[in-house]
């Protein structure tokens, strides 16, 4: 397995989450809404922080061992679990239903992509992809919740609004 295969790999695609959470967050109504995705874009500048501190690590032999220190769950996801933040971003998101979709999937591929990577991996690599699978399959969690609630309540509406 090619571990700095994998981490470029990875970087590509977090900056590709990172940028279709920045673009949405612009386009949105709802500034709950809108907030949000917003931090979910600092904290895919997180994880590229992290792929990029990794990679560095890789040329000079190994892991960087600060990175294993970084927290197990994102700022956001914490955030909305102990605030309630998702009642008030799912109604904001009945309009955005789509971009919350969208959101959802991207979480989840992610997610699949780092378990299957620490699947093949062993040692220490395989904890670096364990942890970043770990926080997308948070952030999947937090938008199929939100998703799911906002589907909810746009079901629930009555037919012309």
């Amino acid at each position: 397995m090619d571990i700095i295969r994998i981490l470029k790999y990875a970087l590509e695609r977090e900056n590709e989450g990172k940028r279709f959470f920045v673009e949405n967050a612009a386009r949105l109504q709802n500034a709950a809404a809108a907030g949000a995705f917003k931090a979910i874009a600092l904290e895919e500048q997180k994880h590229i922080d992290f792929i990029t501190a990794q990679l560095a690590a890789q040329a000079h032999g190994g892991v960087s061992a600060e990175a294993l220190d970084l927290p197990t769950a994102g700022f956001f996801a914490d955030r909305a679990e102990n605030e309630n933040i998702e009642q008030s971003v799912a109604e904001a998101m009945v309009a955005d239903l789509p971009v919350l979709r969208m959101a959802y999937l991207i979480e989840r591929d992610f997610s699949e992509f780092y378990t299957l990577a620490a699947s093949k991996a062993e040692g220490e690599p395989k904890k670096v992809l364990e942890m970043l699978a770990h926080w997308e399959a948070g952030h999947e969690r937090l938008f199929k919740h939100l998703h799911d609630k906002a589907f909810e309540l746009y079901a629930g509406m009555p037919w012309g609004g």
